[in-house]
């Protein structure tokens, strides 16, 4: 493999994108076609690869190039493979690499709500979840539990952050998902032909159990914020306001936690 690069200099500007760009700047909002991520881990990068996304280069632990990286090298052509010891690599990006390789990707354009939604039946909306570690934890339940979208407002932390794409175990790389715009997105949705359903503690609430939301054609699940949860006029804007009925004096669980509830009820698996 003649693309393999050991590091040799700390301060290349090439090992930029792993050790000293921030989130924000690998976003790049003002030139969103440079715009990049990183997948950390030999599964979640060959699910991203499966799903079409563009590599950059690799940062792979030395001892790790002729097994378990391997065919993800080769895969991927003349790529850069940039190479260090555990210890350098550790000391050059400030933390541990998941099972010791790094890929830094392109953002590809994202589809409209409108697309996403053509075949959905069932979506996953989020509105203003903020923690990258929810929003990977969602898109792993919406990925197991049946849901054929996530839809975000622009408030809601990014499914392609390091920490969001790790939590997911890669599956926000398999189901479709965009950014909603405008403020009445439940109209929106309602236009696509969906019922919606916003998860809230309220005392009119429908059971989760109520036949409405499992015999509904197309139905979107909408969660809030963590700790104040959905916005007043998207709770009085929705079809349905669904509580999950629980135990022991709670009134309320993670969004996360109560997302994968949802979707195993609503989500039309057999």
């Amino acid at each position: 493999m003649s693309n393999i690069l050991p590091i040799t200099d700390f301060c290349a500007p090439e090992l930029d994108v792993y050790a000293r760009l921030s989130e924000a700047q690998l976003l790049n909002r003002e030139y969103p076609e440079k715009g990049m991520f990183i997948a950390e881990s030999p599964k979640v990068i060959q699910r991203a690869l499966d799903a079409g996304y563009q590599p950059v280069s690799f940062l792979v632990e030395d001892r790790h190039l002729e097994t378990q990286a391997k065919e993800l090298i080769e895969r991927c052509g003349d790529i850069p493979v940039y190479t260090a010891s555990f210890d350098v690599l550790t000391q050059l990006t400030g933390f541990m690499l998941t099972r010791g390789m790094l890929c830094a990707m392109r953002r590809p354009p994202l589809p409209s709500v409108a697309e996403v939604c053509t075949t959905a039946r069932r979506v996953a909306v989020l509105e203003n979840v903020m923690n990258p570690t929810n929003i990977g934890a969602i898109f792993r339940s919406a990925a197991a539990l049946n849901m054929d979208a996530v839809l975000l407002t622009p408030a809601c932390s990014d499914p392609l952050y390091r920490r969001a794409i790790r939590v997911s175990m890669g599956t926000v790389f398999q189901v479709p998902w965009t950014w909603l715009e405008g403020e009445n997105y439940v109209e929106q949705l309602r236009q696509l032909g969906f019922r919606t359903a916003a998860m809230a503690l309220k005392d009119d609430s429908l059971s989760i159990r109520d036949p409405r939301l499992t015999q509904a054609e197309k139905l979107a699940v909408i969660l809030g914020t963590e700790g104040d949860g959905l916005a007043d006029c998207t709770i009085e804007g929705c079809d349905y306001t669904v509580k999950i009925p629980m135990t022991h004096g709670v009134d309320s669980l993670n969004v996360a936690a109560a997302s994968a509830v949802a979707f195993w009820q609503l989500g039309g698996l057999e």
